[in-house]
């Protein structure tokens, strides 16, 4: 049988697990909560929660940045366990670790064909799918406009400037959305969510 083991990951693990496990062959930027996996003493990857790209993420819930966070990556290898248990046991670490956390917002993005199969078998909330956003292609990558503010300051989010200094090529860039998904952290948190749950999406 095999034995999975949940606990901190470091940064240098994260990092790794990211770029090599993961569609989007990036660490997410800003703070975050990197909880390892490892089955029988093999490490298989990282479930990262952080505060995500919006800083107003709990508003709608009325909660504080400090009680809602994001998964942004389940960044993992091959391996034997159920993607839902080492998601479950993460979400029990992250609960014991940061027990102000009440909700936690994930996203299935549409364009990587991904319509949240994980979150249905965890029994998370599904309120609906987002509208587009807007990102930025610069010799060749998709570079969200938050990374060239966080970089470059001010005014470089506008495409005239980004042709003017990094790529006189760049384009704009528009997604189709994503599928997103809610995990109350206790049950009052659920009571006061569960009106919006939608049927899943196919």
């Amino acid at each position: 049988m095999t034995q999975l083991k949940i606990a901190w990951a470091t940064h240098e693990a994260a990092k790794f697990a990211c770029e090599n496990f993961h569609y989007s062959k990036c660490l997410p930027a800003g703070k975050s909560v990197k909880v390892g996996a490892w089955e029988d003493g093999n490490f298989i990857g990282v479930v990262i929660f952080s505060r995500g790209a919006n800083k107003s993420i709990g508003s709608p819930y009325d909660l504080t940045q400090k009680e809602c966070c994001e998964l942004t990556r389940v960044a993992l290898a091959k391996h034997k366990s159920f993607v839902s248990e080492v998601l479950a046991k993460s979400i029990r670490f992250l609960k014991d670790q940061s027990p102000n956390v009440q909700l936690i917002v994930s996203y299935a993005d549409v364009e990587q064909n991904h319509h949240g199969g994980i979150y249905q078998a965890t029994n998370w909330i599904y309120e609906g799918k987002t509208g587009g956003e807007h990102y930025f292609i610069i010799k060749g990558k998709k570079t969200h406009p938050k990374t060239l503010h966080s970089k470059y300051g001010t005014g470089s989010q506008r495409i005239d400037w980004i042709r003017s200094n990094l790529d006189s090529n760049a384009e704009i860039y528009h997604t189709a959305g994503k599928h997103k998904y809610l995990m109350p952290l206790n049950k009052k948190m659920r009571k006061r969510i569960l009106s919006l749950h939608k049927p899943y999406p196919k």
